[in-house]
C-alpha cells in the first residue's frame, strides 16, 4: 500500500489543531492532513451548550483518565477527562472565554521566549475573536472565527452574586479580558446562536470543502518516525483496527493533542527522559528530560448550598424535570431556553490578600448543585461557588506506565504538594464565604451541602483536601524554553529542542499556567505558531531559491 504524503502532518484536532489546520490550508499550495482520535462532534450532547454537564462525566466524548492517588488530597483519585472528539477539550468545555492576565505572557517574554509577551500575543487573540459584546474595542476582534457572546439568558441569582461581590469591594468588571482583570463579571461565552463554538465549529468547518485539507477522525496515533533525529511522518491505526497506516510529511509533524496525550507521544517516539526510555525498552531518539515534566493544573475547591428559590437553577426534582424537559424542546425548535446555559454563568477574579499584585483566585458561580464536576448527583435543587487556584506553586508530571506502556499514562498533578497553595486556598475560600454568606443572596441560599466552618482553619484545610478537584486545565508538560533550560522541550518558535521537522502547539508549551481559563490562550498559542510556520516556509523557499 501507497503511504501518502503531505506537507504537514497535524496530530491532534482540538482547540490548537483546528486553528492550525484551518490557518495552514489557507495556502493552497501546501496539503495539510489533521488527525483526530475521537469522532465528529454533531451531536446534540457537543452541540447544545448545556450538554457537557452529561458528555463530561459519562459520555463518550473524553478520554475518562484518572490520576494516580494524589497524597494531599487524602490519597484520593481525580478524573481527568480531555476532549476525545473533534474540536477537542473545546467540544466539552464550559465555553468561558478567559485569557488570562497581562502579567502571565510578560512572564513567559522575560523567562526568555521572545514574542510572547502580552503585547505580542494579544494581536493573535483578537485575530481568533468575533466579539458580539465588544465591536470598537481595542483588546478584541470582530473578524475573527470564534464566536465570543454573553448568554442569551442568566439565571436572576447571577445579579445577586454581583450585588454580593460589590458589597465586599469587588467591583463589577463588564471585561476581564480587556484593560483589567479584577471585578466580577457575567460570563462571556464561546457560542453562536444558540450553539456551543468550540474550535472544530469555528476554524474547520467552514473550511472541510478545502482539497488541500484532509480531516482523518478516529485516528490514534502510534508514534512519530523519525530518519537521523529528523521527523519524516506518523503512523496512526483506525480505532477497532489493528492496521497500522503511514503518513509521510513533507515538511513538519505538529503534535496537538494536549498537556497529556503530547508529551505521551513524544515518549512513545523516544524523545523523553533517556534513563527512563530505555527502561520501557523504547528506542531513544532524543534525551529531553522535560518531556511530561512541568504539570500545572488549576485547583479548586466547590461549596454547595441547597436553594430556597429554585428560579433559574436545575434541580433533580420533579420541576428540575419539567425545566429540563422544556428546555429541550426549547432548545431543539428554535436554540433558546435553558439548554443554552453553560452552569458557569458569572465569576470573579479577587485578590486572595492585600500582598497580591495580581488576582491570584477565580470563582466562578454555577446553577446548580455541583458535586464532583456533576458526577455525584443529589435531590433537589441549589447553586455551587468554584473557589479557584490560579497560579499554583505545584508541579506534577505525566509519565508512561511500566506495566502498559501503551495505554493510559501516569497522571500525577501533585495538587497541593506546596504548602504555599493551600494557605492561598484557605485564604481565597474565607474571602468567598463571606460574599456568598451576603445577606443580599439570602432568598436563595439554603443549607450547605457540606457545612464549612469559616473561622475553623482546620476544618476549611480538609473540605480542600477532600472536596478539591482539578478545573480541567492541564498545561506546561511540554515546556517552552530556551535550550539551556533541561525542562524545556520546545523553543520560542515551538519547535522541538534537537530534532527537525516537528513542533508541538497546545496547551502543554505553556512555561507557567495562566492566570484563567486556557481554552482561549490555546487558540491563540496556533494562531501565533500558524504565522511562526508560514514564515518558517517562505524563508526556505527563500534560502532555496537563492534570495537569502
Amino acid at each position: 500500500m501507497s503511504t501518502l504524503v503531505f506537507d504537514y502532518i497535524i496530530v491532534g484536532g482540538g482547540s490548537a489543531g483546528c486553528v492550525l489546520a484551518a490557518r495552514l490550508s489557507e495556502d493552497p499550495t501546501v496539503s495539510v492532513c489533521l488527525l483526530e482520535a475521537g469522532g465528529n462532534d454533531t451531536s446534540p450532547f457537543v452541540q447544545s451548550p448545556a450538554g457537557f454537564a452529561a458528555s463530561v462525566p459519562w459520555g463518550g466524548y473524553s478520554w475518562h483518565y484518572q490520576t494516580v492517588p494524589q497524597a494531599h488530597l487524602n490519597g484520593r483519585r481525580d478524573r481527568v477527562p480531555r476532549g476525545k472528539v473533534l474540536g477537542g477539550s473545546s467540544s466539552i468545555n464550559a465555553m468561558v472565554y478567559s485569557r488570562g492576565h497581562r502579567w502571565d505572557y510578560d512572564q513567559w517574554a522575560a523567562a526568555g521566549n521572545q514574542g510572547w509577551a502580552y503585547d505580542d500575543v494579544l494581536p493573535y487573540f483578537k485575530k481568533a475573536e468575533h466579539s458580539e459584546i465588544f465591536p470598537n474595542d481595542p483588546y478584541h476582534g470582530t473578524n475573527g472565527p470564534l464566536n465570543v457572546k454573553r448568554l442569551d439568558q442568566y439565571s436572576p441569582i447571577n445579579t445577586l452574586f454581583l450585588q454580593a461581590c460589590a458589597a465586599h469591594g469587588i467591583p463589577t468588571n463588564s471585561d476581564p479580558n480587556g484593560a483589567q482583570q479584577f471585578g466580577a463579571w457575567l460570563s462571556a461565552v464561546t457560542q453562536k446562536a444558540g450553539e456551543r463554538c468550540s474550535a472544530a465549529k469555528a476554524y474547520v468547518q467552514p473550511n472541510l470543502k478545502r482539497p488541500n485539507l484532509t480531516v482523518v477522525t478516529h485516528a490514534q496515533v502510534q508514534r512519530v518516525l523519525f530518519e537521523n533525529q529528523t521527523a519524516m511522518g506518523v503512523v496512526y491505526r483506525h480505532a477497532n483496527s489493528h492496521e497500522m497506516i503511514h503518513l509521510r510529511t513533507r515538511t513538519e509533524v505538529i503534535l496537538c493533542s494536549g498537556a497529556i496525550h503530547s508529551p505521551q507521544l513524544l515518549m512513545w517516539s523516544g524523545i523523553g527522559d533517556a534513563d527512563a526510555l530505555r527502561t520501557l525498552g523504547i528506542p531513544v531518539v532524543k534525551h529531553l528530560a522535560g518531556v511530561g515534566q512541568n504539570l500545572q493544573d488549576h485547583f479548586t475547591a466547590t461549596v454547595i448550598w441547597r436553594a430556597k428559590d429554585q428560579t433559574g437553577l436545575f434541580g433533580l426534582n420533579v420541576r428540575g424535570g419539567r425545566d429540563v424537559a422544556v428546555g429541550v424542546h426549547d432548545w431543539w425548535r428554535h436554540r433558546r431556553g435553558m439548554l443554552t446555559t453553560n452552569f458557569a454563568e458569572s465569576g470573579a477574579f479577587i485578590f486572595s490578600d492585600e500582598q497580591v499584585e495580581t488576582p491570584d483566585i477565580q470563582l466562578a458561580l454555577v446553577i446548580g448543585m455541583v458535586d464532583e464536576h456533576a458526577r455525584r448527583m443529589h435531590w433537589g435543587a441549589g447553586y455551587s461557588i468554584h473557589v479557584t487556584l490560579m497560579r499554583p506553586k505545584s508541579r506534577g508530571c505525566i509519565k508512561l506506565n511500566p506495566e502498559d506502556v501503551y495505554g493510559m499514562p501516569l497522571i500525577d498533578p501533585n495538587f497541593l504538594a506546596q504548602p504555599e497553595d493551600i494557605e492561598v486556598m484557605v485564604r481565597g475560600l474565607k474571602k468567598t464565604l463571606k460574599i456568598m454568606n451576603d445577606d443580599v443572596l439570602s432568598t436563595y441560599r439554603g443549607e450547605m451541602l457540606y457545612p464549612i466552618n469559616a473561622q475553623n482553619e482546620a476544618n476549611l484545610k480538609n473540605h480542600i483536601r477532600q472536596h478539591g478537584t482539578t478545573e480541567y486545565h492541564p498545561v506546561g508538560t511540554c515546556k517552552m524554553g530556551s535550550s539551556s533550560d533541561l525542562m524545556a522541550v520546545v523553543d520560542d518558535h515551538l519547535r522541538v529542542h534537537g530534532v527537525l521537522g516537528l513542533r508541538v502547539v497546545d496547551a502543554s508549551i505553556m512555561p507557567t499556567i495562566v492566570s484563567g481559563n486556557t481554552n482561549a490562550p490555546t487558540i491563540m498559542i496556533a494562531e501565533k505558531a500558524a504565522d511562526l510556520i508560514k514564515r518558517s516556509k517562505m524563508e526556505a523557499t527563500a534560502e532555496t531559491s537563492g534570495l537569502k
